[in-house]
């Protein structure tokens, strides 16, 4: 899907095709597009490609006049009855007089900009645009932090309940998008310092100020993931430790109980010897043993729970 914008009056609006200033908005284009749209704003195809595989790196790269800024930004699925949190690139693509974004699927970031939700988003000022795209990247994987972070507390509370495989899976599957989140993250740390250092993108001291806000809101959004990352695994350890624990009480009180039934089983084995035992003919012989048998497991029991076996 291609979409074009452009700042009109200082409002938003759809246009039919790309014109100077203009912002075009690319979710999973195919090769048709990709070639119709390097064709017509004079961006490299290569970089149009680049955003379109889930594994490229986030990085820098400028030719013939032509930027791309490439990052990673936070995405949300639902998979069965969970959310799934991951990240795929998006392109930021610069010519002499288009701003071209290209993802794998249309995100929550680029949609408010679509949606005119972003104040003081003007498309004829790519600078400030780039800028804006990367402070509310930087936002949004803020938020997607601390809905982690209260999913967590939400199954350490049903876990303290009772231990189910289900809520541990969760953990596990939020403990790994805290670590796709933490690579991405360092990722685009490394690319916005790299605009700060270089002139890819031209900087007005308003722009200055900005690119310092998302480089802190970023750096945050790291600490944060950090932070949760931590309490994640200590989490999952502890409740590792839980059930390890459980497991070794219910096998001693099955010892202990195997314990106490194989001193009946031992006195009757020895009174089933096809030789002369005492109180053999015995009408009373067999409730005699009966009584020194419940009797050997009654003391056995109260040895047992002393020691607190059982």
């Amino acid at each position: 899907m291609v979409t074009f914008y452009n700042t009109i009056d200082d409002k938003l609006v759809e246009i039919s095709g790309p014109e100077k200033g203009c912002w075009v908005w690319m979710v999973h284009p195919d090769d048709a597009e990709v070639q119709r749209i390097a064709e017509l704003t004079g961006a490299e195809p290569e970089m149009l490609r680049a955003p379109l595989d889930p594994e490229e790196r986030a990085r820098i790269e400028s030719e013939d006049g032509v930027s791309l800024i490439l990052v990673d930004i936070p995405t949300i699925e639902m998979e069965g009855k969970d959310f799934v949190y991951s990240t795929i690139p998006l392109g930021i693509v610069k010519t002499a007089e288009h701003l071209i974004t290209v993802c794998l699927k249309d995100s929550h970031i680029m949609r408010d900009f679509a949606l005119g939700r972003v104040k003081g988003f003007f498309t004829n000022k790519r600078t400030r645009f780039i800028l804006q795209i990367l402070y509310r990247n930087a936002s949004r994987y803020l938020q997607y932090l601390r809905q982690i972070d209260k999913k967590t507390n939400a199954i350490e509370n049903e876990l303290q309940k009772t231990l189910r495989n289900s809520e541990l899976m969760q953990l596990m599957r939020l403990e790994k998008s805290l670590v796709f989140f933490a690579t991405s993250l360092k990722s685009n740390e490394i690319v916005l310092e790299k605009l700060l250092r270089s002139d890819l993108i031209r900087r007005f001291p308003d722009d200055e100020d900005l690119l310092e806000d998302v480089i802190i809101e970023n750096k945050q959004a790291i600490e944060m993931c950090a932070i949760y990352r931590d309490i994640l695994s200590s989490t999952m350890d502890a409740f590792s430790s839980v059930i390890n624990n459980n497991v070794n009480d219910i096998m001693k009180v099955l010892t202990s109980l195997t314990l106490v039934l194989s001193i009946p089983t031992l006195i009757a084995s020895i009174w089933g010897m096809n030789v002369a035992v005492p109180f053999e003919g015995s009408s009373v012989g067999f409730w005699v043993l009966l009584g020194v048998s419940l009797l050997a497991s009654v003391v056995s029991i109260i040895i047992l729970s002393r020691r607190k076996m059982l």
